[in-house]
């Protein structure tokens, strides 16, 4: 919902009523995560998608009907490859679509939320989306680290869903929790979407290079807040890297050393350098290679990489955390340019991140999406 939370609090903040579709659960090659939202204003107009196009008309109607009855419906799309087509659901997949209407009255709170997400804190919402009781469907809490607003219909709920939707909002997981009526923990009947709105994970690329701007751009695209980070105070400049949320004049392990111990560092980080010079590189390394991160590459020929591992082991790097370094950086794509090998880098990470394995899906059997 992130990518539409600005236009929903614009048209909510005017007085409109929005129909907002939000996928709340996936299953097979379901096309986008829980979390992807759509809205449908009162004027007809679509701000995002629940499935890249497959159901969005489905949707589309569906949220008309809702903000007609102000009434919230749960709705299932897909259930085979065979029928997909007659529900819309082209890819096969299955999503479960929970579509409700927000205005100023149902959603006191939407305008902290967006507050929150802009300055970067931890954020997310808790909404009752099936219940044996019709007058706590739809209900909400908005739970930050440290208070919450809004409640469940008792207590015991209320209490039982802000513990586990803090323990996803840590880890930035969107998703459907089960509990029985009244909070139980065993039992069923009651499901409770939670959508986290963490602060965008890192990426730190070190080296103000032609590779670094293309990589700066690839990285904004993915949805990484992007700092690039160079010792050379005439190459980092911002005017170089437009597309970088900032550019850093400072020692590479000098700047990653102080990140982490202000805690600015998370296991999201993934660290791409590029400089290939080892009295920037092997410092750099070091910090990185010790630390919780999602990723840490190194740009480098092969002779490269065989004399930064040298250089890393006399420097004391021991062999479990050398493991940790994706060197050679990227994957094997036949890259040439800046940009196809900043693809490269990012194909990496996101088969690291999702358990990818890099071949070419054509040749493979079994689900699409993990």
């Amino acid at each position: 919902m992130r990518d539409v939370l600005d236009e929903l609090a614009r048209r909510v903040a005017n007085g409109e009523t929005v129909g907002v579709g939000t996928v709340v659960d996936t299953f097979s090659s379901a096309p986008r995560s829980p979390g992807a939202a759509m809205l449908v204003g009162p004027d007809g107009e679509v701000t995002g998608s629940v499935s890249g196009g497959c159901v969005e008309g489905a949707v589309y109607d569906l949220a008309q009907q809702v903000v007609a009855e102000d009434r919230p419906v749960l709705q299932r799309y897909g259930v085979s490859d065979d029928d997909a087509f007659a529900v819309g659901l082209t890819c096969g997949g299955i999503i479960d679509v929970y579509v409700e209407s927000i205005n100023a009255e149902t959603f006191p709170d939407l305008a902290e939320v967006v507050e929150a997400v802009h300055a970067e804190v931890p954020v997310a919402i808790a909404t009752i989306i099936e219940h044996p009781e019709a007058d706590r469907l739809g209900r909400r809490v908005v739970i930050w680290p440290d208070r919450v607003a809004g409640e469940l219909g008792s207590a015991r709920a209320t209490d039982a869903v802000v513990d586990d939707a803090r323990g996803m909002l840590a880890t930035g997981r969107s998703g459907s929790l089960h509990y029985g009526p009244d909070g139980q923990r065993r039992g069923e009947g009651m499901t409770v979407f939670v959508n986290s709105f963490e602060p965008p994970p890192r990426m730190l690329v070190f080296g103000a290079i032609d590779f670094a701007s293309a990589m700066a751009r690839l990285g904004t695209f993915l949805g990484y807040r992007v700092t690039v980070c160079d010792a050379r105070p005439v190459f980092a400049t911002a005017s170089r890297f437009p597309e970088a949320d900032e550019v850093v004049v400072d020692w590479p392990h000098r700047y990653l050393a102080g990140q982490a111990e202000a805690g600015r560092v998370d296991e999201r980080t993934v660290v791409a350098v590029l400089t290939h010079d080892p009295k920037f590189d092997v410092p750099l390394l070091e910090v990185a290679l010790r630390l919780k991160l999602a990723y840490v590459g190194a740009m480098g020929s092969r002779r490269t990489h065989e004399d930064r591992l040298r250089r890393l082991r006399e420097a004391g790097v021991t062999e479990g955390e050398l493991d940790g370094m994706a060197s050679p950086i990227g994957l094997d794509l036949g890259a040439r340019t800046p940009e196809e090998t900043a693809v490269s880098i990012a194909a990496e990470i996101i088969a690291l991140r999702w358990g990818g394995r890099g071949e070419r899906l054509t040749s493979l059997d079994g689900a699409i999406h993990r």
